[in-house]
């Protein structure tokens, strides 16, 4: 009885030695021990996401890849892996396993080597959440404390649904769901038994137990996943040994971007960053642009396309790099396939070996060791590059272009391959919303990974013809009309303070005598714009010019300014244009449409100013058309204020926006009458067959030394520039000759707006408005349409070829009439004075 005493008394002083350091040790890291209340509201990091408006990813950023889940979408055999791997008596401990604790101490004590764990999930949440990985004992003792109060904290359910959230399982990915991305290219719920099982696998060591890492080991520890859930009962011997019988096919996953406008993304990016600050890269924010999926693609497609077909036409540059010569050993398929690894792929553009070259076709190597022929209909194109104005004479044979080892570029076009190259030149495309400024599609340059310069709104070239609508707007807005007669003549002025005389010229160098504003402006004559200039008078036109947003620095005070002297971006011109199409209201472009928090509660909303068609509400915010701000950011965000309702200053009248429209219409449509000999085509002729609607317009720009080509055209709802160029200013676009390996249907001579730009317009045009109805036309309030003469602009009662139907502002009509008998074009009562 005596040593059953002394026991009983030595159990109750070890036991109260015991409680003492542990509460002992408690009451010292007690100051240190986190407030778990935290994990009530975790905000889990996440990557910020960049969406479409039509909900397409374009990009994500972030170092954290994680898609959150609720605890009730987390797969039940997921819970039951983890639970038979990690902690098997996760229901009935309070956040440590004292079982599980002696047992591994056992372990430790017998082998001298720590074999088995004996941390909880709760454990392991509170370690990934608020400790480090360090192998100490106080990290120990404060990860208990820490379990425990999390249990009495959260339920199960909500540590379960935090661990599978938080924990990293290798390759960036954190958390079950972005895991099930990463390696499997599927959602959490679609996991079948085995991939479910290699994913349980991971916590053990995250980065050598991946598939990726080592299909071996991943295996083995998928096996030892599903003996253990077969052990516990939660899977049938059937499931265990078919799921240990599947292969694990893995590879690595990126973020799967659904559209391609990565322009657009990193916009959205710096934006984000300069409202919520870097935090945003872990915030898990979705941000919606204004990006219509569709219309991107489309834009994307027509503008490097355009670009591709600028390049080509120019000649071949000739092989990226040539890998071996006639004279030397072949490269095996592996050296092969190590070097194409290693080579960038820019879009539609991938690298490729020439391994045999025959008369007419060649056979190449790409990357994944595939093997691919390149006919003789993607290689005949392929003449000698010489210079921006000189090409060698066309292939006649493969042999002439390509030789055996040399890498180079080719593209998939309709399942055929093409050999391609990377372009000099560059381009910029974008499309505006006239009727709230919103961007629906942009692309920068030819491809981001070339060039992350973002041509559209960074890059300020000379705008050339394009200029010309904003001009001739300003002659209408001092009383001039459509039917005005200008004198489409030679000038040469004499330059005092140069010192030499200036003597502009048509392009190409035709002139026609007197000849109306309607005409002058669809015809891009550069002589009738400086005389308009002139009549309106240079202060007065740069004054009207700021009107449209461009900055009056950008507008160079001499009379090349009528020929697009001034320097702007491709958004600054199609924002400009947008006044024309909209009725004369000033609308900026934005681009972000909302943003979402990761629980998809709308922090941020756009509210872009509305166009006042009629009474308003609230006239508050309908400033004066002088009123705007010079220096305002041509891509200011509208206001995320609820219930903020602003009104677009009109900046024209609507008439004489509706009568811009005419002449930029009459730039695809021309004029007058072809069987009786007064037919006369615009620059931008060539959309009228591919297109055939009444409801589009457009102008061309070509800046004198060949540097600048652009194209700004609008239809139903849609304003687009194009831009193509180098971005070395000394290069010219130059010209081309023709290539006799192809027919009439090809581009040759001087490069210009309407052969370099338009054709991306046009391909654009045709794929997002063919299935449109065309629209008819709007006519304004104090619109009126009065039959002329051709001529001489006057007023007339013939009724055959000579005369023409033309629309005033009521009130500027001709009030004369041509005298009867008299012979048309020879009527110019007061030329100097009516012609400038």
């Amino acid at each position: 009885m005596k040593f059953i005493k002394r026991l009983l008394v030595f159990t109750l002083i070890c036991i109260f030695l015991g409680v003492s350091t542990i509460f002992g040790f408690y009451l010292y890291v007690r100051p240190e021990l986190p407030n778990v209340a935290t994990l009530k509201d975790v905000e889990l990091q996440t990557p910020m996401q960049v969406y479409s408006v039509d909900g397409k990813l374009i990009s994500q950023f972030g170092e954290k890849r994680r898609i959150p889940v609720t605890y009730h979408e987390i797969p039940q055999d997921l819970i039951n892996a983890l639970i038979s791997t990690e902690d098997s008596r996760f229901y009935e401990h309070l956040g440590i396993d004292p079982i599980g604790i002696t047992r591994a101490a056992l372990v430790v004590a017998m082998s001298g080597f720590t074999k088995q764990g004996a941390s909880t999930i709760t454990q392991q949440l509170a370690r990934n959440f608020f400790l480090s990985n360090e192998k100490k004992i106080m990290r120990k003792i404060k990860e208990i404390f820490i379990a425990i109060h999390i249990e009495q904290l959260l339920s199960k359910q909500e540590i379960l649904a935090l661990y599978v959230n938080k924990i990293f399982l290798g390759y960036r990915s954190y958390g079950f769901g972005a895991a099930a991305r990463v390696y499997f290219g599927k959602d959490l719920k679609d996991l079948s038994l085995s991939e479910i099982s290699t994913l349980a696998g991971l916590p053990k060591s995250p980065s050598t137990m991946n598939p990726i890492y080592s299909v071996e080991r991943a295996t083995n520890r998928r096996n030892v996943v599903l003996s253990r859930m077969f052990g516990e009962g939660y899977i049938t011997h059937s499931e265990y040994e078919q799921a240990k019988s599947e292969p694990i096919i893995s590879s690595y996953h990126s973020a799967e971007i659904e559209l391609n406008a990565p322009y657009v993304a990193e916009l959205a990016r710096a934006w984000m960053v300069e409202r919520y600050d870097d935090k945003v890269y872990e915030s898990g924010m979705k941000v919606y642009t204004t990006i219509d999926s569709h219309l991107q693609y489309s834009t994307q497609h027509a503008a490097i396309s355009n670009l591709l077909a600028y390049d080509q036409r120019h000649g071949y540059r000739g092989a990226v790099t040539t890998l071996w010569g006639v004279n030397s050993p072949a490269w095996n398929t592996i050296k092969i396939q190590h070097y194409l690894s290693k080579q960038p792929s820019y879009g539609e553009l991938k690298p490729a070996v020439v391994i045999k070259v025959n008369k007419k076709s060649a056979m190449l190597t790409l990357k994944q060791d595939e093997r691919a022929t390149l006919p003789w209909e993607g290689i005949k194109w392929a003449r000698r590059y010489i210079s921006d104005i000189r090409q060698g004479s066309a292939p006649k044979q493969a042999g002439e272009v390509l030789s055996i080892g040399d890498q180079i570029w080719v593209q998939n076009i309709g399942g055929v391959l093409y050999l391609s190259q990377v372009p000099n030149a560059n381009t910029a495309m974008v499309v505006l919303s006239p009727e709230n400024g919103a961007v629906k599609a942009l692309v920068g340059g030819f491809n981001f990974i070339h060039s992350k310069f973002n041509r559209v709104t960074q890059s300020v070239r000379q705008v050339g013809s394009g200029i010309k609508p904003f001009i001739y707007s300003a002659a209408l807005e001092q009383g001039m009309t459509l039917a005005t007669l200008i004198n489409d003549a030679p000038i040469n002025h004499w330059d005092e303070n140069q010192g030499i005389a200036w003597r502009p010229k048509n392009s190409p160098p035709t002139y026609g005598g007197p000849t109306t504003i309607l005409r002058g402006l669809a015809q891009s004559k550069n002589v009738m714009a400086i005389r308009t200039l002139r009549h309106v008078g240079l202060n007065e036109t740069v004054d009207y010019l700021t009107r449209f947003g461009f900055k009056r620095d950008d507008l160079p005070r001499t009379e090349a300014l009528a020929l697009g002297a001034g320097s702007f971006t491709p958004m600054e011109i199609a924002q400009g244009f947008s006044v024309f199409t909209n009725g004369g209201y000033y609308l900026m472009p934005f681009y972000i449409h909302k943003v979402e928090d990761p629980f998809k509660r709308l922090i941020y909303t756009a509210h872009p100013q509305l166009i006042c068609n009629g009474y308003c509400k609230d006239l508050t915010n309908k400033h004066d058309a002088f009123n705007l701000k010079e220096e305002a950011n041509i891509l200011t965000q509208p206001s995320s204020m609820e219930n903020t309702v602003t009104y677009a200053p009109q900046v024209i009248t609507e008439q004489n926006a509706f009568l811009i429209r005419e002449a930029l219409e009459a730039n695809i449509w021309g004029g007058g009458n072809w069987r009786d000999g007064t037919g006369w085509n615009g620059t931008g002729w060539r959309a009228k067959k591919p297109l055939n609607r009444h409801d589009i317009g457009g102008k061309t720009g070509t800046t004198n030394d060949l540097k600048d080509a652009w194209y700004t055209g609008f239809s139903p709802g849609l304003v687009a520039t194009v831009w193509v160029g180098f971005d070395d200013h000394s290069r010219t676009l130059g010209r081309t000759s023709r290539n006799a390996n192809f027919g009439n249907n090809q581009v040759s001579g001087v490069e210009s707006g309407a052969k370099t730009s338009q054709p991306a317009w046009i391909n654009l045009m045709v794929d997002t408005i063919s299935n449109v109805p065309e629209q008819d036309k709007v006519i304004p309030s104090d619109i009126i349409k009065v039959r002329i003469d051709r001529d001489t602009g006057l007023l007339t009662r013939r009724t055959d070829s000579n005369s023409m139907f033309q629309y005033f502002q009521k009130g500027t009509e001709p009030t004369k009439y041509i005298p009867t008998g008299s012979v048309n074009g020879n009527i110019y009562e007061s030329e100097g004075e009516e012609l400038f």
